[in-house]
Parts: structure tokens; sequence; C-alpha cells
């Protein structure tokens, strides 16, 4: 069992992208499966860039905490205190640590309580014109809080894309700068970075979307052209192995800040998950059974899970819309349980 039982997976589902599983000595799998550029037929490799949308709110996590431990920023500052950006509407209650778990009840650019098609949001605003974290602003930034802050959980992008224009304010650099010198270097992540569609590095992927006759697109046009502090990410999955250790051997936090970063936060009642800061937690048992990340757009599917009882580390990124939860799941089935 292993490697075979993934294969004939990945085959049974057409899944396109990359699996990596990893303990404390070794690569248990690493391989790769469909195209990274169907039109040329070029093979997704082990070490392909795939892009992890929502799967990086846990890098901007790392960095906010980041200026907390440098005494710049504190979970309770103040929205209002802390970023210079008119926010007319917005409850002056909200903190950084409502941003981060969650819970601060601000306007979100894409609510998936109410919306269903991501691209609908391009129709006003073209997604190349997104660029910058200031981009997105009008899509949110003048609308009504949906509740007020620490009421509930509801997840929200938005509330990332606020805490990256904290990052910029107070470091005086772009985020994805910030995070690629600070997160990404100190893990040893060499191949990831947060890169524009329209000049894609070598060794790539695609993201491609399936259309109701069985065709194929690119979703260049279906996502924000540069990722932000809410998604768009770029890595490989070495790389995101890299940074679960880099984070969990405290190369990037303090131990006690890592403890606040793992913590359970809030609670998502909808998804039975508990949440951390920018990171999803699993309670089986009353024990915590796996940290993780995941993250959809059109043509991207990512998932990464920590476990802490094994020490496993799980990467699986897909550059089509979907297969990367049921390659987790039957993973989890049959070489986790």
């Amino acid at each position: 069992m292993g490697i075979h039982k993934i294969e004939d997976f990945a085959a049974n589902c057409q899944f396109s992208g990359a699996v990596l599983l990893t303990d404390q000595q070794n690569n248990i799998v690493w391989s790769a499966y469909g195209y990274s550029n169907r039109a040329d037929s070029i093979a997704n490799q082990p070490d392909t860039r795939f892009g992890i949308a929502s799967g990086c709110k846990l890098f901007t996590a790392i960095a906010v905490c980041q200026l907390i431990e440098q005494g710049k920023l504190a979970l309770d500052s103040k929205l209002s205190e802390c970023l210079a950006v008119p926010l007319p509407n917005f409850s002056p209650e909200i903190t950084v640590l409502h941003l981060l778990s969650h819970c601060s009840g601000v306007p979100d650019y894409f609510d998936e309580e109410t919306m269903d098609d991501f691209e609908d949001l391009w129709k006003t605003l073209p997604m190349y014109t997104l660029r910058s974290g200031k981009d997105f602003l009008p899509l949110f930034q003048n609308e009504r809080m949906k509740f007020q802050p620490g009421e509930r959980f509801h997840y929200n992008n938005a509330g990332y894309v606020l805490l990256g224009l904290i990052v910029e304010q107070h470091t005086g650099m772009r985020f994805g700068d910030y995070v690629e010198q600070f997160v990404f270097k100190p893990s040893g992540m060499q191949h990831s970075g947060y890169f524009p569609l329209d000049r894609l590095p070598s060794n790539t992927a695609y993201g491609y979307i399936e259309e109701g006759d069985g065709s194929w697109r690119t979703n260049q046009y279906a996502i924000p052209i540069q990722g932000y502090a809410d998604g768009g990410a770029f890595v490989t999955a070495p790389d995101m192995a890299l940074l679960w250790r880099a984070l969990l051997n405290h190369t990037l936090l303090s131990p006690a800040m890592t403890e606040q970063l793992l913590g359970l936060h809030t609670y998502d009642p909808g998804g039975e998950q508990h949440y951390g800061l920018g990171v999803w937690i699993t309670k089986k048992h009353g024990e915590v059974s796996k940290y993780h990340v995941m993250g959809y757009d059109p043509g991207v599917n990512f998932r990464s899970a920590y476990y802490p009882a094994t020490g496993h580390i799980l990467v699986v990124a897909s550059n089509g819309s979907g297969g990367a939860f049921e390659m987790m799941q039957m993973i989890e089935e049959e070489l986790l349980k």
C-alpha cells in the first residue's frame, strides 16, 4: 500500500497536481500527476509551483505575529489605530485578533454565504486591475458591517486584505516582498512567491477550469492577477512542508507566539472546525488531530496539514478546481489511520 493506492486514486478522479507526504526522517510519497500546461502537454512535477488560493492566509498570520513580537502591533490593537485607510461604516472595536480569527464582522468582497460564482466579481471591476491590496478596497470599504466584532465566526477574505495593508503600513514594504523575505526565506522556501498571472516563472502550473462540455480554459481571467494577503501565492509541495517545519521548530516565531497562532481562537459550527490564526484546527476525542490550511479558487484546489500525533506533513496541490480534499481524505484513511 502507499504510492500505488495514490496513483490509482489519482487516475480514477483525473487528479492534476502534486502530492507530498513526509515524516521527520524522509518523504514517504512524492509524486505528481496531470499537466501544468495542457496545450503543450507539459507534465506536472513534484516540485512544480502551484497556486494555493487561501492556503496562504497562514503566511499572513505569521507576518502579523512577527510584527506583534517586534512591538509594532498587538492582538488587541484596534484596526482604526493601526491602518490609515478610510473605512466609514466599520466598527471602531475591530481588533487585529478579530481579523486574524475571522470574527471581525467586516463586509467581505466575496461572501460565500450569499455568492456562488467568484467570477461575477470581475464584471464591474476587471481582475487585471487588482495588483495591490489597495486595489481590493473599492469592493468592500464602503459597505456596512455584517455583525458586531467578536459576535461569531464568519470566514472573511476582506479581513485578510486589511491585515496585508497593516503589514505594509508598519514595514514600508509591499506585502508579498515582506513575506518572501521574512517568512519564505527563513523557511528555506526558494521556489515560492506572489507571482502575477501574466508573469509566471518557469515550472509553474496554469490553473484550469473545466467547462460544461468537458473542455478546459485557464483561470487567467477568473482570479485576481496578483495574489495578496488573502490568497494567491504560488508554492511547491516541498516548500510548503518546509514552512510547516519552520513554524513548528520556532524559526519564524517564538514558542509563545507559535502557541498563540495554533491556539483555539474561534469555532466554525458549519464546518465543525476550530480556527487559530490563519490555520484550521481539527479535534478528535478532545485532542488536536491536525492543523491544516485549505484554498479554493477557480482552477486552484489546495490542502496541507500537520498531524501532531505522528509528525507527518501532507501537501496536496491541484491546478484544477477540485481533487485536493478527496486526495487528502483518502491518504488520511489509508496511510495515516
